[in-house]
């Protein structure tokens, strides 16, 4: 796990993205940077870094290492098929381990869509963000190139951004028609990782995007 972490901090930094610096790892720890994370709000800055961290374009989809997604295990590997990749290595592996037998036709949602490896932060929800004086930073990634929208829907989880945030990012990067759609499939994946975590108070969102993925999103 510190392992993980410690690569996919690198690799954000890497992008010019603001993260704390790891120093160093163990089979049990793992030693960075410390943030004042004092800072005043800036989300519109943090959406033109999300932005630029979008840019930054990998050869395939995936990623050289397993890693994890808050504490569960995370597989990768390489593909030139990103719907393929996304139901091998996300969303059947959750769906599994939940003991739910559901088949989602995911090519269908890229008939006219089809997006690029982007690196992405993999578990961009509030708590992994922060604010210090020097601006806007991000932590505890759970890094791969991917669909660039699948870290967008995953921020709209759990109380969501202020919409600053959303409008700066279509200004710095602008999203593609569909996106409405496709985030329920992206956010199925961590509400199934949540449900699989913590238990059945997610049931409920998890049947609830089931349906919006079927019945074409009402």
């Amino acid at each position: 796990m510190f392992a993980a972490e410690f690569e996919g901090l690198l690799a954000l930094r890497a992008a010019a993205v603001n993260a704390p610096e790891p120093y160093a790892f163990g089979a049990t720890f793992i030693e960075m940077q410390a943030l004042d994370l004092g800072g005043r709000d800036d989300w519109p800055g943090l959406a033109r870094m999300l932005a630029k961290l979008h840019r930054t374009r990998g050869p395939r989809f995936g990623w050289g290492n397993d890693n994890w997604i808050g504490l569960a295990p995370q597989k990768n590997a390489w593909s030139d098929d990103w719907p393929e990749f996304f139901w091998t290595y996300r969303l059947l592996p959750q769906l599994s381990k939940a003991n739910l037998n559901e088949e989602i036709d995911v090519k269908s949602f890229f008939r006219s869509y089809k997006p690029v490896p982007s690196l992405l932060h993999g578990d961009l929800w509030p708590g992994n963000v922060g604010f210090t004086p020097e601006g806007p930073v991000v932590f505890d990634p759970a890094v791969y190139f991917g669909d660039r929208e699948a870290d967008l829907a995953m921020t709209e989880l759990f109380g969501g951004f202020p919409e600053v945030f959303y409008s700066t990012y279509q200004e710095s990067f602008p999203l593609d028609i569909g996106y409405s759609q496709r985030k329920h499939l992206y956010n199925l994946y961590h509400l199934l990782n949540h449900l699989n975590l913590f238990g059945s108070s997610y049931l409920g969102q998890v049947k609830e995007t089931l349906r919006l993925l079927r019945d074409g999103f009402e």
